[in-house]
């Protein structure tokens, strides 16, 4: 710990750290459940130098090879990812997992890709173009208000239906809980998601990567909305460091 005046520097130590030992010291293999009715949830996001989400409205403009290779780690122990429908029509989901992971899931008990979840109150037409919609095998399961339906996905896709207003991140998780049996969720935002999961206090550990990039503008920060009053604290368990890249975990201070 650093005293007062004083900074720690950040220099390498030791050899370096694969990806997969990476995500190793998180513990996700194991499944191990979050106390109570809903998963463990864990975000991976990138922003900028300047705390800006997007470069031209997509988050790809400020990933490089480690991080894209990180977030793909990310998602292979985990039962679910939870991802916003704007992000995932933005990004164009697709292929969630690479082949290495997906036989390791197989091997260890589970599906070969994790099931997809989405928020979509009005049911956005545009899911049905995504290419991850049309993945044969895939389980997505769309949370909505929305009565319509979302014909011609080639994957299985599941409407999960909310009354109006009633749809919230807290139900959702709780439904992939109970109904679901899912025990831990990855999220990669979108910035208004994230701030609905940190704000209601369903995040638990936040591994955040910086560009070395500057975006400026009025863009998104890595979480939009409301001002969290008084500010929500974090606390450093683990840094590295990939060229000029950081990659940061932080869990949020009770």
């Amino acid at each position: 710990m650093s005293r007062a005046g004083e900074l720690q520097p950040l220099r390498a130590q030791g050899d370096a750290l694969t990806i997969d030992a990476f995500v190793e010291r998180l513990a996700l293999w194991d499944g191990a459940a979050h106390s109570g009715e809903r998963p463990r949830v864990l975000a991976g996001m990138v922003g900028s130098a300047d705390g800006r989400a997007t470069v031209e409205g997509r988050a790809g403009g400020l990933s490089n090879p480690v991080d894209r290779a990180l977030l793909r780690a990310l998602r292979a122990p985990v039962d679910a990812m939870l991802v916003g429908a704007g992000t995932l029509i933005a990004e164009g989901y697709a292929d969630l997992v690479d082949a290495p992971h997906r036989e390791l899931r197989v091997a260890r008990g589970l599906p070969a890709t994790p099931l997809m979840a989405t928020i979509s109150r009005g049911l956005a037409p545009a899911l049905a173009r995504v290419p991850l919609f049309g993945e044969a095998g895939q389980r997505i399961v769309v949370f909505t208000e929305s009565e319509d339906e979302l014909p011609g996905c080639g994957a299985d896709v599941v409407l999960e239906r909310f009354a109006p207003g009633q749809l919230t991140a807290r139900g959702c998780l709780q439904r992939l809980r109970a109904s679901g049996g899912v025990r831990t969720v990855l999220s990669e935002g979108g910035p208004t998601l994230l701030h609905e999961l940190v704000r209601e206090r369903l995040l638990d550990e936040l591994i955040l990567t910086i560009a070395s990039l500057l975006v400026a503008g009025d863009g998104r920060s890595v979480v939009h909305g409301p001002v969290f009053e008084p500010p929500v604290a974090l606390r450093l368990d683990d840094v590295a460091r990939a060229e000029d890249y950081l990659f940061l975990r932080y869990v949020p201070v009770a």
